[in-house]
């Protein structure tokens, strides 16, 4: 008998493992969660015109999100825009720093919060340092987002409350490959008007063992009077950019 309360005690047991595990993979998720990111890129180009004279960039960053919606972060790139054939500027790095809260409710998200653009440096004309505010919301495989400033948008004179509004759609083709589709319309204030234009992107991205491969089109039709560097590169032109990033 001793034996056979014993086999019944094990059998007990064993059926409540998966109960268990399910308990476990159910865990609420961490009330703070902080991650890292490095990316390699062909190009760093930043809303369709490029930032490092067709040149390779290295980008990482930090953030910390909180399990209420709250989240912070700083992010950096090397650039070049800024000192391209102007031998009085010193800039060579990017610095972004950002808030926000967000939030999702069944296939909905959003998202609200702050963003400053940052580049150390000296011997700029206007400031090309930025303060945009922005606003998303999502569905499912779709993001539209809209980030207006509240400071000249990246140097152009007198062009406080620009406006950049942009649809994304990131499908999944089978699991860690996925399609991106992006349009968006960045709209220039004041005296500036011209530089206007609209960018297009399609690419892929897929998943290989925690590393992040991308390859994407991305082309506009900014003007080239405003867009074409000291050096005669078209910065608005299309072109295939490559990305490696991964996250920590």
């Amino acid at each position: 008998m001793r034996m056979t309360a014993i086999a019944s005690a094990l059998l007990a047991a064993c059926a409540a493992l998966p109960s268990l595990a399910n308990a476990a993979d159910a865990a609420p998720a961490p009330e703070h969660t902080f991650t890292s990111n490095v990316t390699l890129a062909s190009e760093y180009i930043y809303r369709g015109i490029g930032q490092t004279n067709r040149k390779p960039a290295i980008q990482g960053g930090f953030d910390y999100a909180h399990s209420s919606g709250l989240y912070a972060g700083t992010w950096a790139s090397n650039v070049s825009w800024l000192t391209d054939g102007s031998s009085t500027v010193s800039n060579s790095i990017e610095m972004d720093f950002y808030g926000g809260f967000k939030n999702t409710v069944g296939d909905f998200g959003y998202d609200v919060g702050v963003l400053q653009y940052f580049y150390p440096g000296s011997g700029y004309g206007n400031n090309p340092n930025t303060i945009e505010g922005y606003i998303a919301g999502s569905w499912t495989f779709l993001t539209l987002k809209y980030s207006h400033s509240f400071s000249d948008l990246f140097g152009w004179t007198d062009s406080k409350n620009s406006g950049y509004l942009d649809l994304t759609a990131a499908y999944e083709l089978s699991p860690g490959l996925n399609l991106i589709g992006h349009v968006g319309r960045q709209k220039i204030h004041g005296d500036n008007s011209g530089a206007s234009y609209t960018d297009y992107k399609l690419g892929v991205t897929k998943d290989i063992a925690g590393v992040v491969v991308g390859l994407s089109y991305i082309n506009t039709n900014a003007s080239q009077a405003f867009y074409t560097n000291a050096f005669g590169k078209d910065l608005g032109k299309d072109r295939v950019q490559l990305t490696i990033t991964r996250t920590f």
